[in-house]
């Protein structure tokens, strides 16, 4: 360990001041619970669709994101069962929505400004930690995130309407 040229805290005002502003470790898990749902490409560009859009069905979700309606279907169910998503049932039809009080300003402003600052992705190939069958994206990250949520139990249990309504159009 390396000694220190000073004692702490440099700044007390400071320490007293992040104290009083920090998060409760509660609302922070919450948190990231949350900001993890931003982390699957599919469920982050559905909030944006439909910031967008307003509302739309599974299968226009689908068209829209150029992906299938399965993926549409799994990543509105995580949505919904966070809060972040509600729906409305038109006949057989059923058309997502941000749920009321979503910050559409988190997407529009916040999340776009982060894009714009953040580091862009390195061209080229990933560097590998060894030539062995252990190293690629799957083994680069720790078990309990290797499982996913496709593999989470559902809570609620409760059947998702995107899955129960015909996409078809009337």
């Amino acid at each position: 360990m390396v000694p220190r040229s000073h004692e702490h805290p440099v700044n007390s005002r400071g320490v007293a001041a992040a104290r009083d502003g920090v998060l409760s470790v509660a609302d922070a898990g919450r948190l990231a619970g949350l900001l993890g749902m931003l982390a699957d490409p599919v469920r982050s560009r559905i909030l944006f669709a439909l910031v967008t859009a307003e509302e739309l069905c599974v299968g226009d979700l689908a068209l829209a994101l150029n992906v299938t309606e399965d993926q549409v279907s799994y990543g509105l169910k995580m949505l919904r069962l966070a809060g972040l998503v509600s729906f409305r049932r038109d006949g057989r039809m059923v058309f997502y929505r941000l749920s009321d009080g979503f910050p559409h300003p988190l997407l529009e402003h916040c999340l776009r400004q982060l894009l714009t600052i953040a580091a862009p992705p390195q061209a080229g190939p990933r560097p590998q930690a060894s030539a062995g069958p252990e190293t690629g994206p799957a083994h680069d990250i720790g078990p309990a995130q290797q499982a996913g949520p496709a593999q989470q139990a559902d809570p609620a249990q409760e059947a998702d309407p995107a899955q129960e309504a015909d996409h078809a159009r009337p």
